[in-house]
This record gives C-alpha cells, structure tokens and sequence, in this order.
C-alpha cells in the first residue's frame, strides 16, 4: 500500500480528537486492523448480495478508501473492547 500511508491514515483517524487527549490510533496495526475489519464486512456484504458493497472490486481497497475519506469510524480500544461485548466491530460504517 503506497498511497495512503499509515500516517495519513493515522492523522484522518485522529483528526477528531482534541489536542492533549489519547489518540485513537497509536500505530499501523491499529489501522490494519480497522481495515481489515471494514473490508470482511463489506465481503460480508458482497455474499448477501448488497449493491453498495460493490463499488470498489477489491474489499480492502474500498477499506482503505473509506478510512482516508472518514466515511468509516476507528473506536478506542477501551470502546472496542466493550463493542465486543455486545457482539459490535471496531470498525462502524457512519
């Protein structure tokens, strides 16, 4: 993956949190993980046949996108693990 970057990736994820608090993102496994996440939901999606999940033809390109765009949300770990609980990925669809 050349384009964007992780530390694009990072900065489009941490864009929201104000300065002084806990980056949501602290490293590349943290945003391979989220996208990894997002594009087994969107294969998820293809084998049930929604027409949304195909506009990209690679479901981690499409992934990768939507994180650089900010159509997806990265949770912090401590709500991601609550997620969990309650049977909910890390990575939501906005």
């Amino acid at each position: 993956m050349l384009h964007p970057s992780y530390s694009d990736l990072m900065k489009v994820v941490n864009s929201e949190v104000e300065q002084g608090d806990t980056p949501v993102v602290n490293s590349r496994y943290s945003i391979v993980l989220a996208t990894a996440k997002r594009a087994r939901q969107i294969i998820s999606r293809q084998m049930k046949g929604d027409e949304r999940a195909l506009e990209i033809s690679k479901p981690l390109s499409q992934a990768v996108a939507e994180l650089n765009e900010g159509k997806i949300k990265v949770l912090p770990e401590e709500a991601a693990d609550a997620g969990k609980e309650a049977g909910e990925a890390a990575a939501e669809e906005e």
